[in-house]
């Protein structure tokens, strides 16, 4: 009744996990026979440059903290104790562009990214460590309050002491879920799609084994007699003729042999097409337009420009929008969230080519919604000294202020009555 017991177990008592080791069966053995895991799955050129393309985009925006001031505007708070951790430098051992571009990697590939948040003692953030997904178990305790237990090891920040195993409270964690079941834990991509990926791996190592191979298929040997030691027959035919080294050498058989070849050509194995339709896979899954991964067969001088916002639009923004959320959350205090919160700018990959911005510009400018210095901010420019009408707002025609609009009329109007 053991070994039964073992295996039928009883549902009635459910556990609740939700460590992201707890969801390691996704990854292994696939259908296309290869391992996918999150280093194998970056050996693949296609995944390595959408894991590169999402985690140094998010990383090369400009952060910033921000407080509402009273005229219902936002500003940007820089004696805030975040803004130097989120803008420059997390913590005294790697940048803000370093940090942001690690946390977004562990996102694309685990789909969790975690990082260990230190604190003074009035409650203020000092320092951020990112935190490896794979060592990290969320769970439950007794009361069902969340716990996170890091499995430590020699390389991590000496910020978790030296215990193997670290217990952290949810206030002294950093974590950002991806898309996941229970809204706690997310799921990795690579995992999810680990039959797509293992058939690209084993689409490239066919084209690796087939060139090496001499560019030649597999066959066999057939002898019209009976070969006393067939093992020494194959290893002096494969020492002789396998591999590129020994492409395009002339055999001799002897004894009434002859060699048949069998195996498929890559051109029946539509080799190309399978390759690049698994590249058109894997970046469906990271929801990137082809055209960044080097892939121009669709894209045009009317439609690629089109694509880039898209990008922008439905890829960047969901990720930069549950970074934004979860950093406020986590590193916010709780009394100073109705004023304060922490924001992405995102407007400079919605820029447009030279023209476009400048005729939009124009329209603003003529139209009394942005002055020159709002302009010359945009596009990185020094500011015009106020008493130069740098900050003035004008409208079309004469280019007059706008609050004088309109005052021309009312003057004629009371000389006419005047007279």
């Amino acid at each position: 009744m053991g070994i039964f017991q073992g295996i039928f177990k009883a549902r009635d008592k459910p556990k609740d996990n939700l460590g992201g080791s707890r969801y390691s069966f996704l990854f292994g053995g696939t259908t296309a026979g290869k391992p996918v895991n999150e280093q194998t799955a970056m050996q693949m050129t296609a995944v390595y440059s959408c894991v590169r393309i999402l985690s140094e985009t998010i990383a090369g925006l400009p952060l910033h903290v921000y407080r509402y001031n009273d005229s219902g505007g936002k500003e940007k708070d820089l004696q805030h104790p975040l803004y130097k951790l989120l803008h420059d430098e997390p913590n005294p051992e790697m940048t803000s562009f370093t940090f942001r571009e690690t946390l977004m990697s562990h996102l694309l590939l685990w789909g969790n990214a975690y990082a260990q948040i230190i604190r003074n003692a009035r409650g203020e953030v000092i320092a951020l460590y990112p935190l490896m997904p794979n060592k990290m178990t969320v769970d439950r305790d007794s009361k069902g309050q969340l716990y996170y237990l890091y499995y430590r090891s020699s390389e991590d920040a000496p910020t978790l002491g030296k215990d193997s195993q670290v217990y952290l409270d949810p206030s002294d964690v950093l974590h950002i879920p991806g898309l996941g079941f229970d809204g706690l834990v997310g799921y990795s991509p690579i995992a999810m799609a680990k039959n797509a990926v293992g058939l690209a791996i084993a689409t490239e190592e066919y084209g690796a084994k087939f060139f090496a191979n001499g560019a030649a298929p597999g066959g066999v040997l057939e002898h019209p007699g009976t070969i006393k030691d067939p093992q020494k027959v194959k290893e002096s035919w494969n020492s002789a003729y396998q591999g590129s080294t020994n492409a395009h050498r002339v055999a001799v058989l002897e004894e009434g042999m002859k060699y048949q070849p069998i195996g498929i050509s890559p051109e029946q194995a539509q080799f190309l097409e399978t390759r690049k339709f698994q590249i058109n896979e894997i970046a469906r899954i990271f929801r990137i337009p082809p055209h960044m991964l080097a892939d121009l067969e669709k894209s045009s001088f009317s439609n690629i420009e089109q694509q880039s916002l898209e990008f922008v639009k439905y890829t960047l923004d969901p990720w930069v929008v549950r970074l934004e959320q979860a950093m406020c959350r986590a590193l916010l205090m709780e009394s100073e969230k109705p004023a304060v919160f922490i924001k992405f700018n995102v407007d400079g990959l919605l820029r447009g080519d030279y023209a476009s911005r400048m005729s939009g510009y124009a329209t603003a400018r003529q139209n009394g919604w942005m002055s020159a210095n709002d302009i010359r901010e945009l596009e990185n420019l020094d500011r015009i000294p106020a008493d130069l009408g740098g900050d003035l707002y004008l409208i079309n025609g004469a280019m007059t202020k706008l609050q004088d609009a309109g005052a021309f009329a009312n003057t004629t109007g009371l000389e006419g009555t005047t007279e």
